[in-house]
């Protein structure tokens, strides 16, 4: 039975190998801390941090997110420590709360590799500080115990590190922020937040969006459903330790048990699709569209999230349950071997074979588990695929041939797929949301990646490109006639031949802008724009605005940056990268960064602000999670296919229908 504790109680812990779980409302960085019998830290190498995620018996995450998992080894932490304090912090400098009292309450769970809770704790009251020591595992004679602590500190990071006797604590806190920053920058925005009543927040699109604001007749869920990278109630700990054959199904009277980790199902507030009945001693069927929403779309979104997150969480409760067998492996065999009598005869070979066989046998049982949980996925994918709509579609799906502009903006956009090495041929569509909330940054310079680094500069900044026109033809495909404009901003004119089918079917706003005169002319249109519909918002003059000011979205397409921009255009650039997305202007940038290192630091927020995805498979992309390396696949046209040119011509086709 889980021990809730408060703040200042303790509990025995029954075993050493443990997992310690934070859920969060928001991303926080996760840290921990080892000290000795008075507490104090020695050194920086007793510090764990996303800059230095691993010590001896103990790993935390290497970025902010909104839920851990940190591994705890007890037997294996270094000669000395006689504690391990759990750090929460808020990332600064991200734009996101500053102070523990903005945001839910976070919530610690102690648990057993097995997933089962131990002790868990809410750490409320807090309110000013923006870091707080959850608890700690302290060693009280031969017995180990957690404590909840709660001790929350203003100053944060540096205050709270100098409180445990770290020297240079500012320093360190420095770093620890700058590696967050650097993580957050790469990482794959989590899904949007949910109502109180469970349904994902929506963006205002204006007179398009008809749904309704609360259901007519909707039926109450029996518990708000939980999402990690969002928000979970106070006694619910969401994680991958979960993944296995005892899991959790979904709520009482759902007719589908997926047995994926923890994945919630409630009643939705319109009758989902009936899932096929199961025979007996076989799981139940999937059913694309099971999750709750108001519209299909709805439902195949937060499905898709969902997969992602099981994904996620199963592969690293395998992982973990891997490298805690290599683990025990190691200090069997270090035991075994430091007694002198099995350096003799046959006794070592006996405990190093006997160590091994346990650490395979501790392997298998695990890879069974992901096995299970992978197939059940691959059943969902195999059945959520045929049915997704263009926007979620890949080029592939027939779904595109048949394609009309819509009435209506959908929910969001694929962008290209993401996939484990695990089970590489799992693929989840990558979704972001609409309108973008932020630009894209296709990447033409050479990445780590063996498909990049085999191909040639001039090749990569070429697909680099025309990922970029296949992205902007999506958009202009599923957004309403006239509603969205796209903008080219090409310096040199290098990239005439992808830009071909962009400018042959007329779907541009104008000529792609060429030369110095027309990258300043192209961006001061978009800033005017920028500052003239911001000044029609503060005022709430929206009728007041020019007649020629085009209301719809706008997308400006920056190829081979900085190539072309001097410091005026710079700054506008990063102008219209801050302030444009709120007011309906947005970038998708093509450039290699290692080109424009000339300006310096200048660039970095740029940088930070975008979504950076690649023309070939890369593995960059993080999880709001558990910060996996997630493999990139961007979106590609079938060989000898003219589905790019028939969906042009279709927007072109529909701009002259509505007389645009």
């Amino acid at each position: 039975m889980t021990a809730e504790l408060v703040r200042g109680q303790n509990h025995t812990l029954p075993q050493t190998r443990l997992e310690i779980r934070v859920s969060a409302g928001t991303p926080v960085v996760a840290g921990a801390t080892l000290g000795d019998e008075r507490g104090t830290v020695r050194g920086v190498e007793w510090i764990a941090h996303p800059g230095s995620p691993q010590l001896p018996g103990l790993e935390v995450s290497q970025q902010a997110a909104a839920d851990h998992r940190l591994a705890v080894d007890l037997e294996a932490l270094p000669p000395g420590a006689h504690r391990v304090t759990v750090l929460l912090a808020l990332p600064v400098g991200v734009g996101g709360p500053t102070r523990f009292g903005a945001v839910p309450a976070p919530f610690v769970a102690v648990t057993g590799l097995d997933g089962d809770e131990i002790a868990s704790f809410t750490l409320t009251g807090l309110d000013a500080e923006s870091a707080v020591s959850a608890l700690e595992l302290y060693r009280r004679q031969d017995a180990w115990k957690v404590r909840a602590v709660g001790q929350g500190y203003a100053g944060g990071l540096a205050e709270m590190l100098a409180d445990q006797g770290v020297t240079d604590a500012a320093q360190l806190a420095g770093s620890i922020q700058e590696a967050v920053t650097r993580g957050l920058a790469r990482s794959v925005a989590p899904p949007p937040p949910r109502t109180p009543e469970g349904d994902r927040v929506r963006h205002t699109t204006g007179p398009a969006d008809h749904r309704p604001s609360a259901p007519p007749t909707a039926p109450e869920p029996p518990e708000p459903l939980t999402d990690p990278a969002t928000t979970a109630p106070p006694h619910t700990a969401p994680g991958p330790a979960a993944a296995g054959p005892s899991v959790a199904g979904p709520a009482a009277g759902g007719p589908i048990n997926y047995a994926h980790p923890r994945r919630q199902h409630a009643a939705p507030p319109s009758p989902p699709p009936a899932a096929p009945p199961a025979q007996p001693g076989q799981t139940a069927q999937p059913v694309a569209g099971d999750a709750t929403g108001w519209s299909m779309d709805e439902r195949l979104y937060n499905q898709i999230w969902g997969m992602f997150e099981d994904l996620a969480r199963a592969v690293a409760a395998y992982r973990s349950a891997v490298d805690f067998a290599e683990s025990r492996m190691d200090q069997e065999l270090d035991r075994a071997l430091s007694d002198p009598r099995n350096r003799i005869g046959g006794a070592g070979d006996r405990a190093r074979e006997a160590a091994r066989a346990k650490r395979d046998e501790l392997a298998s049982r695990a890879r069974e588990a992901l096995d299970r949980d992978l197939a059940q996925l691959a059943a969902e994918a195999a059945v959520v695929e045929p049915a997704l709509p263009a926007a979620y579609a890949g080029w592939g799906n027939p779904v595109w041939h048949a394609h009309r502009v819509p009435m209506e903006i959908p929910m969001a956009l694929r962008i290209g797929d993401l996939h484990l090495p695990e089970r590489t041929d799992l693929r989840i569509p990558l979704l972001v949301r609409l309108p973008l909330e932020r630009g894209i940054w296709v990447d033409s310079g050479r990445t780590a990646s063996e498909a990049a680094a085999s191909m040639d500069t001039d090749r990569l900044r070429r697909a680099a490109m025309e990922t970029a026109v296949t992205h902007a033809a999506r958009l202009l495909a599923v957004y309403p006639p006239g509603e969205f404009a796209v903008h080219v901003i090409d310096p040199a004119g290098s990239a005439a031949g992808p830009l071909a089918p962009l400018v042959e079917a007329g779907v541009l706003a104008g000529p792609p802008a060429a030369g110095p005169g027309g990258v300043a002319s192209a961006l001061a249109h978009l800033t005017r724009r920028v500052d003239l519909v911001q000044m029609a918002v503060r005022a709430r003059a929206a009728d007041s605005l020019p007649p020629d000011l085009d209301t719809g979205e706008q997308l400006l397409v920056v190829n081979d940056f900085p190539h072309g921009f001097d410091d005026r255009a710079v700054t506008q650039l990063r102008y219209l990268a801050d302030e444009g997305p709120a007011v309906g202007v947005h970038l998708l940038m093509v450039a290699d960064r290692e080109e424009a290192s000339a300006y310096g630091p200048v660039l970095d927020p740029l940088w930070r602000s975008l979504l950076r995805i690649t023309p070939v498979a890369d593995s960059h992309l993080a999880d709001p999670w558990v910060g996996h390396a997630w493999t990139y696949e961007p979106l590609t046209i079938p060989p000898g296919s003219r589905v790019l040119e028939q969906v042009l011509a279709a927007v072109a086709a529909a701009r002259r229908a509505a007389g645009r």
